[in-house]
C-alpha cells in the first residue's frame, strides 16, 4: 500500500498552512514603507479583479436571485448587527475584570463592525455557495455599517463621532460594484471563456485572500502589534476571539438550517454574517476614538481578522468537499 503523503495523512490543509505561512512571513518582514503601499495598491488590485472575474461569471439570473433573496439579506444584516453586538457587549462586559478598558472596550468594538466583503464572497466561491446573494449580502453590510456602526458605537460605548464617510462609500463603489458590473456587462464576451477554467480561477480565489493575509497582518506588526500586547493579554484575547467566533458560526448555521435555507445560502449566512471588516474597523475606530489608544482598541480585531480567516478556511474546504462528494454521487447514480 501507497504511504500517503505527511500532510494528508496528519489531515493538515494546505492552504491552512499557507495562510500560516503569510502570518510568519509578515511578522517577519512586514510590509514597510513604499512597499506596504505597494501591497496595499496591489491587494486592492486583486480584489478589483476578483469582483470583475465574479461578475463575468454570473449569470443575469442569479444576480437578480440575488438581490431579491430578501430573508438570506435580513438573516445576514440580523447576525452582523444583532446577534453579534449583544455577544460582544457580554463578553466585553465579563472580560473587563481581565483585560484594559481599551482592550475589553475594543471586543465590542469589533462586534458592532459590518462584515469583510472580499474574504466573506471568496470563501463563499471555494465551498460552492450561492456568490450572487454573498455579493449583495457583504456590500450592503458595508453599506449600512457606514451609518449603523457609528450608531451603535454611540449606543454600547458611549462614543460619539461622525457616521458617514464619503470616501468608504466612494471605494465600495469603485473597488467591489464598478469591477462587478463591468464584469457583467461583458459576461457574453468572457463568460464561457471563464467557466472553462473555473479551477485556474479557483487558484486567484485562495491567492487573493493570502494577499489580504499578509497585508493586513504587516500593518498590524508595523503599528507594534507583538510590543503592545503582553503574553498574557494576547492569549486571553486569541481565547475570547476565538469564543465569540465560534459561537457566532454555530449559531448562524443552525439559524439558517432552522428556517429552511438551501445548503448554498447557509453558506453565504455562515460567512457574511460571522466576518468583521478589519479594513472598514481601522478608518472607523480612527474616527470615532480620537484621543484615546486607538491602536489597543483595535488589537481584538486584528486578532480576529486573522482568527476568521484561518477558520473559514478550513470551513470553506470542508463545505466544498461535501459539495463535491454530492456531485460525485449524484453522477454515480445518473450513471
Amino acid at each position: 500500500m501507497a504511504r500517503l503523503p505527511l500532510m494528508a495523512r496528519l489531515k493538515i490543509d494546505p492552504y491552512i498552512l499557507a495562510i500560516l505561512g503569510m502570518v510568519v512571513i509578515a511578522s517577519v518582514l512586514p510590509a514597510r514603507g513604499d512597499s506596504a503601499v505597494w501591497f496595499s495598491h496591489l491587494t486592492d488590485g486583486a480584489i478589483a479583479l476578483l469582483f470583475f472575474l465574479y461578475g463575468g461569471r454570473l449569470s443575469r439570473q442569479a444576480v437578480i436571485a440575488g438581490i431579491t433573496h430578501w430573508r438570506l439579506q435580513l438573516a445576514v444584516l440580523f447576525s452582523t448587527f444583532v446577534l453579534f453586538p449583544v455577544l460582544g457587549l457580554g463578553i466585553g462586559v465579563l472580560a473587563r475584570p481581565l483585560l484594559s478598558p481599551e482592550l475589553s472596550l475594543g471586543i465590542v468594538f469589533l462586534s458592532v463592525l459590518p462584515s469583510t466583503v472580499q474574504s466573506s464572497i471568496a470563501f463563499t466561491a471555494i465551498a460552492h455557495g450561492n456568490v450572487s446573494a454573498a455579493v449583495c449580502a457583504a456590500s450592503l453590510s458595508n453599506l449600512v455599517g457606514v451609518l449603523l456602526t457609528p450608531l451603535l458605537v454611540g449606543v454600547v460605548m458611549s462614543a460619539h463621532g461622525q457616521g458617514f464617510s464619503l470616501d468608504a462609500l466612494t471605494n465600495i463603489v469603485l473597488q467591489l460594484l464598478a469591477p462587478f458590473v463591468a464584469g457583467q456587462a461583458l459576461r457574453p464576451l468572457i463568460g464561457s471563456w471563464l467557466e472553462r477554467r473555473r479551477g485556474l480561477l479557483s487558484y486567484f480565489d485562495r491567492g487573493t485572500i493570502l494577499l489580504v493575509v499578509y497585508t493586513a497582518f504587516s500593518e498590524g506588526v508595523v503599528h507594534g502589534l507583538w510590543q503592545q500586547l503582553e503574553v498574557s493579554n494576547l492569549v486571553l484575547l486569541l481565547l475570547i476571539d476565538t469564543l465569540l467566533l465560534a459561537i457566532v458560526l454555530g449559531l448562524t448555521t443552525s439559524l439558517s438550517r432552522r428556517l429552511g435555507f438551501s445548503k448554498a445560502d447557509e453558506i453565504v449566512i455562515v460567512f457574511c454574517g460571522s466576518k468583521k471588516s478589519l479594513a472598514s474597523g481601522v478608518p472607523m475606530a480612527n474616527i470615532l476614538f480620537a484621543g484615546a489608544s486607538v491602536g489597543m482598541m483595535v488589537m481584538p480585531l486584528m486578532l480576529f481578522h486573522q482568527i476568521q480567516l484561518m477558520a473559514c478556511a478550513v470551513l470553506a474546504r470542508r463545505y466544498a468537499a461535501q459539495a463535491e462528494a454530492a456531485d460525485s454521487a449524484a453522477a454515480d447514480s445518473a450513471g
